[in-house]
């Protein structure tokens, strides 16, 4: 799974996930990409079921970008706990992901191997998503 090597705080507070994206809202490695359409957190087993679905479709052709990372601790409290005592331990990784960020890039395969692919990917995330094309600065393809 992914995660942090190493972090200077263990645990953080939960946050909002409000707005959309600062960056990364175009595809800028790979010719297709997949685009979060609402703003949700994304966990580590997540991202690894859509690389394995995305690989497995590709069949060693081809590339994979990865655009997010899970930096974020979620804690949890044991089942049976009660209240008090501080907060929980650290029980997985997500990454914060917010509207019309582009998740995942596919390049060098034909398009309709991209496409489906990221629609395999796309129905193991928990959000909607639309599937983008990469566009030059002049227009073409």
């Amino acid at each position: 799974m992914l995660m942090p090597k190493r972090v200077k705080y263990r645990k953080q507070q939960r946050g909002t996930v409000r707005g959309m994206t600062k960056g990364a809202s175009l595809v800028h490695f790979g010719d297709w990409g997949l685009k979060a359409m609402e703003s949700s957190w994304i966990t580590a087993q997540q991202i690894e079921a859509c690389r394995l679905s995305m690989v497995r479709t590709l069949k060693r052709t081809g590339n994979i970008w990865i655009n997010i990372f899970p930096d974020k601790p979620i804690t949890s409290k044991g089942i049976g706990t009660r209240q008090g005592k501080g907060k929980g331990d650290v029980e997985g990784w997500v990454a914060v992901v917010k509207k019309g960020r582009v998740m995942f890039e596919i390049g060098g395969v034909d398009e309709a191997t991209a496409k489906r692919a990221l629609e395999y990917a796309a129905s193991k995330l928990p959000i909607r998503t639309k599937i983008v094309q990469r566009y030059e600065i002049g227009g073409e393809l």
